[in-house]
């Protein structure tokens, strides 16, 4: 049976639960065990598909076509299990499983309730599809205190009891604040979040304790005794220089002998983190630089573009080089020539990511355009690859007006809305009037490659298999004129009838997905398109 490790956050936000959750995972990982990694959100929306990233961040897709939290990023990037729908649950999600329920008569005429509705599913989902784990590890989202993580902080509380000793254990991740005023750190604060907690019927038996300056051993003892823990199992989490660092520091301050020593488990072997320290070797000793441009329209907040920014690191690191990132607003982009020349020609690549919405659309196509005319190594994802495929038919193909319809009537619609698509299900339909949460084409689908082509040489097959998240698909009706015009359609769905990869055959290195392979990259495992991605760039760094 499954061991459950239940999460909890306090004080404030933003103490990473989620990289905390992934190191442990990967730490329990090397010393053998099987785990799986999940997220409780306690928001009302179904999933983060129909939310603003700027208010919540990237939405990282499933295999199996889940939209989800972006925390499910860290879990398998750390530990390259592969998440599912299952790993990811909102308190929307919840109450809308709980009122179909209800409307269906499945509680025959009883009042529902928060308790036992509400908890008992929360405490379904955590139970679901664990039987062939060691190790469930389960975040709950928010901060202690916050009225809507109650629910599941009261079922979290029940499944403890539920499942006897030794079988779960709760970890709380804190802040111990240092006022430079007082040249002091100070624990009255994780004092009372821990108050709090136990208030809930929740005694933590692992403390996680963030901290700038080092927690002094009379500081961590004394915040043994004001919250019930052992002293053992306060566990200083320093600021680190990369994520990537987090796992050997943790497991440095005992935090996985602590979990195992919770759960009465002894004789564990010492975790095997070759890996880690490898990955640490190459970050802290790369044998160059390159600069890498992405031209974007939430660059205010990098976290919209999580996966990518990390796959973008783990072709540094494959390539053994530092690569610097220039977050450029493509709305900028929408003034001059010169302007444009004047902020891209220091990069040594261009990367254009997904998005949606016209703003900074033609910005976006400006950027393809100095690409292609400059031989600058260029990236296209998503919406990348339409804006690569309207401004090839714009400027090579001879379309003057071509354009997509998701900004608009087009007389050319290079791009246009998908209404119908093969999946694993079957046929699937969509329309324009159809709600826009969940209805995208979401999830693995396969594509075939062509086998002359560049992008089959980087993967080394001509069959793969890439997750998705879009709305809108370039037109297949385009091909030929694309194709006169020298972008070739070198990757389409198995029935040929989806674009999925085009390239440039006389460019250094042009290539356009319809999908997004950020979301499959690992440290120890990059993508096969980012580490050619890099690389390009650093030949084109030896150029300028």
């Amino acid at each position: 049976m499954a061991r459950f490790i239940f999460i909890t956050g306090g004080v404030v936000s933003s103490l990473g639960k989620g990289l905390m959750a992934a190191s442990l995972g990967a730490l329990l990982q090397a010393r053998g065990y099987k785990v799986r990694t999940r997220k409780f959100d306690p928001y009302l929306n179904v999933d983060p598909g129909t939310m603003s990233p700027y208010q919540h961040g990237e939405v990282y897709v499933t295999d199996d076509g889940a939209e989800t939290d972006l925390d499910l990023g860290h879990y398998e990037r750390f530990t390259g299990v592969a998440s599912r729908q299952a790993d990811n649950v909102t308190q929307g999600r919840i109450y809308q499983t709980i009122i179909q329920k209800e409307r269906r008569g499945d509680y025959l005429g009883a009042t529902v309730q928060v308790i036992p509705h509400v908890t008992d599913e929360i405490k379904a989902f955590a139970l679901a599809e664990t039987d062939d784990v060691d190790f469930v590890l389960c975040e709950i989202g928010g901060t202690v205190g916050d009225i809507e993580s109650l629910p599941f902080m009261e079922a979290i509380r029940q499944l403890h009891n539920e499942l006897g000793p030794l079988q779960s254990i709760f970890v709380h991740v804190t802040l111990v604040p240092y006022i430079a005023a007082a040249g002091e750190l100070k624990t009255k604060p994780t004092q009372h979040s821990v108050r709090e907690l136990t208030s809930l019927g929740i005694q933590p038996d692992i403390l996680l304790c963030r901290c700038e300056q080092p927690l002094p051993d009379s500081e961590q003892a004394k915040i043994a005794l004001f919250c019930n823990v052992r002293k053992e199992a306060v566990i200083p989490a320093l600021d680190a220089r990369s994520i990537y660092a987090v796992p050997v520091q943790y497991h440095r301050e005992g935090l996985d002998r602590a979990v195992l020593e919770a759960f009465g488990i002894e004789g564990a072997r010492e975790p095997d983190l070759a890996r880690w320290q490898d990955i640490m070797e190459r970050y802290d000793h790369p044998e160059g630089e390159v600069t890498i441009g992405v031209v974007g329209k939430y660059v205010g907040l990098p976290d919209a573009y999580k996966s990518l920014h990390e796959a973008l690191m783990h072709g540094g690191l494959a390539n053994r080089v530092k690569v610097k990132i220039q977050w450029l607003d493509a709305e900028l982009f929408e003034a001059t020539e010169s302007d444009i020349a004047a902020q891209l020609e220091p990069m040594h690549g261009i990367l254009v990511p997904g998005g949606f919405g016209v703003r900074g659309s033609e910005g976006k196509i400006a950027s393809v355009r100095f690409a292609r005319e400059r031989n600058v190594p260029f990236f296209g994802i998503c919406l990348g690859m339409q804006m690569a495929c309207i401004e090839g038919a714009r400027n090579t193909a001879g379309i003057a007006h071509a354009s997509t319809t998701e900004f608009g009537p087009t007389d050319e619609p290079v791009v246009g809305l998908i209404t119908e698509w093969m999946s694993k299900e079957g046929l699937q339909r969509r329309h324009a009037g159809t709600d826009l949460g969940g209805t995208m084409r979401l999830g693995a689908y396969p594509a075939k490659l062509t086998g002359n082509s560049m992008v089959a040489g980087i993967y080394g097959t001509e069959d793969i298999s890439e997750r998705h998240r879009h709305r809108y698909e370039v037109n297949a009706r385009y091909r030929e004129p694309l194709e006169t015009g020298g972008l070739i359609f070198s990757g389409m769905s198995p029935d040929g009838a989806l674009p999925e990869i085009v390239e440039r055959p006389d460019h250094p290195w042009f290539i356009g997905v319809q999908f997004h392979p950020e979301l499959k990259s690992k440290p120890f495992d990059p993508h096969p398109l980012f580490r050619s991605f890099i690389e390009a760039a650093v030949k084109q760094s030896r150029l300028v």
